[in-house]
């Protein structure tokens, strides 16, 4: 990542924005939609969301709701994203993240895998996800705003955060399959990584996403995340990096 100079010089020491901007971009299960009305005023609203593989987040809406409305009218949006905590809310990470929302078909193929995605991370969301009223939506992010706290702001353009899309690409064809696999047979696995290599909770961990740069988990409404060493761009790769973590993990207990 290229940071500027200048802004280099005003930001704490040790921080590092892109990891974090990935980071909240990736665990986050909602965030605040923020939508353009008919005389332009803006509109914010509460959204559930997960990301697809490169990155974009997803939303599940209604046609009745108001923002899905506006959407259709208007394609700009901002979504912003936050790590809740305790103390001061200010103190605390947070995203904003700039784009075009694109309505997408279900029965495409790109309908299809964001199907797949978001109820992977939000299971719950199953009841309602096939009502005729409800539809999937994909933001294109076109730039980051980060805010880490205090001398720890970066903004850039969203291809320093997302997956490249030929990378992207490659780990479509091979999620599904993996995450059955991991799922199935490994969730042993699954439990070391949330809670070894995550400081997270004990409990029955589930992959519920895979991307270039990383394994997505998720127990109840807890989220995790555990990275790879290096991009993974292949089959061989994805085993590679999945038991190097597992090995990881188990030196770690």
């Amino acid at each position: 990542m290229a940071v500027d100079p200048e802004m280099a010089g005003k930001m704490a020491p040790g921080f590092e924005p892109v990891p974090l901007a990935r980071h909240l971009l990736r665990t986050a299960r909602s965030g605040t939609l923020a939508t353009l009305q008919h005389d332009g005023a803006p509109f914010a609203s509460l959204v559930s969301l997960a990301t697809d593989t490169d990155g974009a987040p997803l939303l599940l809406v209604s046609q009745l709701s108001n923002h899905t409305r506006q959407l259709a009218r208007e394609a700009r949006c901002s979504l912003l994203l936050s790590q809740p905590g305790k103390g001061d809310p200010l103190a605390h990470p947070r995203l904003t993240v700039t784009g075009t929302a694109e309505r997408i078909e279900r029965e495409s193929v790109a309908g299809i895998r964001i199907r797949r995605r978001f109820l992977s991370r939000q299971p719950k969301a199953a009841l309602y996800a096939d009502f005729a009223d409800f539809s999937f939506w994909r933001i294109t992010p076109v730039h980051f705003y980060l805010n880490g706290g205090f001398a720890r702001a970066w903004d850039g353009p969203a291809s320093e955060v997302l997956s490249p899309a030929d990378h992207a690409v490659i780990v479509e064809g091979l999620e599904e399959s993996a995450l059955a696999h991991m799922n199935e047979d490994h969730r042993e696995a699954l439990r070391l990584y949330a809670s070894k290599l995550c400081d997270a909770a004990d409990g029955a961990w589930r992959a519920s996403g895979i991307d270039p740069e990383g394994l997505d988990l998720a127990l109840g409404d807890l989220t995790a995340r555990v990275l790879f060493a290096s991009p993974v761009l292949d089959a061989g790769a994805l085993r590679h990096a999945l038991a190097e973590l597992a090995q990881k993990a188990r030196n770690s207990v």
